[in-house]
């Protein structure tokens, strides 16, 4: 008689079957290791008795078990709306390009409702410097005269965004391209340094009607950061701030700025000290105690108006990561640092 002994007990199916100890993929890391399953002859003594490890996963198993190592954070966020905004280096790489556009594709398809907000820094820079205009920035701010603002709506209303649009729609999905100013979705008005910055703007007024069916019939809205006002003046507006009053304003669950850095760091100068997950209260006391400085300020105050406004959670993760969307919305783990109300 042969008795079976398991060395971990079958507490969580998908772990328990999980039968080996290095994670060859790193968009869903295991929770837990195991240890192999054994198997021995109870009336063999005990110097004959050999150990036989279970069969290496085949392709087909390990991606079975992806799945279902994922399939509580999709039960979780099924129907859930998630506004992310993308930027930085994961719009300049063609690789990590291809890996936020397959992640919103998977999200969508498997039930979540992603809405994207782009900028287009480096892509204005480009044409700016081909048409012999110089980019002027103050305070971390473009500089935006009538000439500029010109160039500014065409590379990212016409090019960048319509790029996007043609990208999501190729990787199996049904995205619709808008900018702030169709449908009204977005009303900007003048930016309270607009005398220094010129046709900077600030959001005035969301109206979110315009996304609703969109969202309900499965598109994936994707949309740029310039908007008008009411006498139809347009504004450039920073992206990180509208997608933040997007989430606000369809009440989303969860508001991800892709960064060019790994989160929010408890010391600056250690990029292993980072700060996986913090409350309203405690972020705002880094930013007195000059924890968070620079670029980084903007991206936490967003975050934080959203939390204020209703939105459940906001993540500032890192967008050099491939498939750092996937990371943070179906595992524990996450890509950077996410803020809680």
């Amino acid at each position: 008689m042969f008795a079976v002994s398991l060395k971990t007990p079958l507490t969580n199916f998908s772990s328990s079957f999980s039968f080996f100890s290095n994670n060859p993929n790193p968009i869903l890391p295991f929770r837990s290791t195991p240890k192999p399953l054994t198997i021995s002859a109870a009336a063999t003594p005990a110097h004959l008795q050999t150990p036989i490890a279970a069969a290496p996963l085949t392709p087909a198993q390990f991606r079975v078990d992806i799945l279902s190592e994922s399939l509580p954070f999709i039960q979780k966020f099924r129907g859930k709306t998630i506004v992310v905004k993308y930027g930085g280096a994961a719009m300049k790489s063609p690789s990590l390009q291809a890996s936020v556009i397959n992640d919103l594709v998977l999200l969508s398809c498997v039930g979540l409702r992603p809405i994207l907000v782009h900028g287009g820094g480096p892509e204005i820079n480009h044409w700016l410097s081909r048409l012999n205009i110089q980019a002027v920035f103050r305070d971390g701010l473009r500089v935006t005269d009538a000439e500029t603002m010109e160039i500014v709506s065409m590379v990212l209303v016409g090019k960048v965004n319509k790029t996007l649009v043609s990208l999501i729609n190729k990787a199996g999905a049904t995205a619709v391209g808008l900018s702030g100013m169709d449908g009204r979705l977005i009303t900007a008005r003048p930016s309270p340094k607009a005398a220094d910055l010129g046709f900077v703007g600030e959001v005035a007024r969301v109206n979110a009607t315009i996304l609703r069916p969109l969202i309900d019939n499965n598109h994936i809205p994707v949309i740029t950061s310039v908007a008008a006002d009411e006498l139809g003046q347009p504004y450039n507006i920073n992206a990180d701030t509208v997608a933040g009053e997007l989430a606000a304003a369809l009440g989303a669950e969860k508001l991800i700025l892709l960064t060019d850095v790994a989160g929010i760091l408890e010391d600056k100068d250690d990029p292993k000290s980072l700060v996986k997950e913090i409350d309203i209260k405690g972020v705002k006391k880094m930013v007195e105690d000059g924890k968070v400085g620079g670029g980084m300020i903007p991206k936490v105050n967003c975050c934080v108006r959203s939390l204020a406004q209703g939105v459940i959670t906001a993540s500032i993760i890192d967008g050099r990561v491939p498939h750092s969307l996937l990371l943070e919305v179906l595992t524990d783990e996450g890509a950077g640092t996410m803020i809680t109300g």
